[in-house]
């Protein structure tokens, strides 16, 4: 059963980056297609690995001899490329209304390029940020949740993550956290979560001394069609 977001007091909130704070799927766009034919892997390849961190898709396409150079060449590519990156709608006012309360980004990207994009959007992250880097298994494994819950000091089931990918959405689920989708990159019925809204401008996001609480000012938010409906 899907939890009343509206009705909850949460410890922290959890942001993932891409696709939730920051649209990058220009130059992401532009930085996978150009590997993808410096390697010789299929564009359609890259199809369905939206919120996994690099090394896992070069994992998935290439050989391991092959592995290093191409996931070195991708990682250069993308931190040299930020052209168009911007902040999505509601991403500003969000990260300053979490300003007062334990919460941390936590994202697919390596440190160099979490960062990278977040100037580039003009954000600023907070103190904590969990990036692929930091974890032996990223998204869809829970590791990067649970990493970012330790180092704020909170339950992870007292934690709401902020999510727009299906897998991105998994691990937070099997790290036990209460989950709102966001539908930047993703078709709505295919979000799996407590709650999902358009982006971020349709909710607010307000601090107590006992927690963060969620209010959608325009009644957006809305329980998700079961799996594979809608």
């Amino acid at each position: 059963m899907s939890l009343d977001l509206q009705d909850t007091v949460f410890a922290a909130v959890l942001l993932d980056m891409d696709g939730t704070l920051v649209d990058s799927t220009a130059a992401i766009a532009r930085c996978w297609t150009r590997w993808a034919d410096e390697h010789g892997v299929p564009p359609e390849a890259l199809h369905g690995w939206h919120g996994i961190p690099a090394a896992s898709l070069v994992q998935q396409l290439l050989p391991a001899e092959r592995r290093d150079s191409a996931l070195r060449r991708i990682d250069e590519l993308e931190v040299a490329d930020v052209e168009g990156v911007v902040a999505l709608p509601g991403a500003l006012p969000a990260l300053a209304a979490l300003a007062g309360a334990p919460h941390a980004i936590v994202t697919s990207c390596t440190m160099p390029l979490a960062r990278a994009r977040m100037t580039g959007a003009g954000l600023t992250a907070p103190e904590v940020l969990v990036t692929a880097d930091q974890v032996r298994r990223g998204k869809p494994a829970p590791d990067p949740y649970l990493l970012a819950a330790d180092r704020l000091g909170v339950d992870p089931a007292r934690c709401l993550v902020v999510e727009d990918a299906p897998l991105g959405l998994e691990a937070a689920r099997a790290a036990g956290c209460a989950t709102l989708a966001v539908v930047t990159t993703t078709p709505r019925g295919l979000l799996v979560a407590d709650a999902v809204v358009d982006d971020l401008s349709a909710v607010t996001f307000e601090v107590g001394p006992d927690g963060v609480t969620v209010a959608s000012s325009w009644n957006t938010i809305a329980r998700p069609a079961p799996h594979g409906l809608g």
